[in-house]
């Protein structure tokens, strides 16, 4: 069973940056969907960001748009989410997910990232604080 590992989490004052990755152990991304969905504590999942490792294309929530930014290396076999210009309300546990063959279509999977039911695998999740 293909397991993703996330890491890159960590404490951080408003303003700063921080990287997570996300790799597949024994799996090599083709055409699959790849993405990132959050959850802070007394709040819903919800979808950060997506990609489809096949033709690249990405989306994101309105709430993150023009601060992170979803990526790949095919070489290393890893998907990257860099946060920039954080706010203490990105403040979640971070989990990368998986739809592979991307089943559903590339938009179809990032409007589905909060629904475990729609997923075929998710990490462990890394924490992201970020103080004021």
């Amino acid at each position: 069973q293909v397991q993703l590992v996330e890491s890159g989490g960590g404490s951080v004052q408003a303003g700063g940056s921080l990287r997570l990755s996300c790799a597949a152990s024994g799996y090599t991304y083709n055409r699959d969907c790849m993405g990132w969905f959050r959850q802070a504590p007394g709040k819903q999942r919800e979808g950060v960001a997506a990609i489809y490792t096949g033709a690249g294309s990405t989306y994101y929530a309105d709430s993150v748009k023009g601060r992170f930014t979803i990526s790949q290396d095919n070489a290393k076999n890893t998907v990257y989410l860099q946060m920039n210009s954080l706010k203490p309300e990105d403040t979640a546990m971070y989990y990368c997910a998986a739809d592979w063959g991307c089943k559903r279509g590339d938009y179809d999977f990032f409007r589905a990232l909060g629904d475990l039911d729609a997923l075929d695998a998710w990490g462990q999740g890394t924490l992201v604080t970020v103080s004021s």
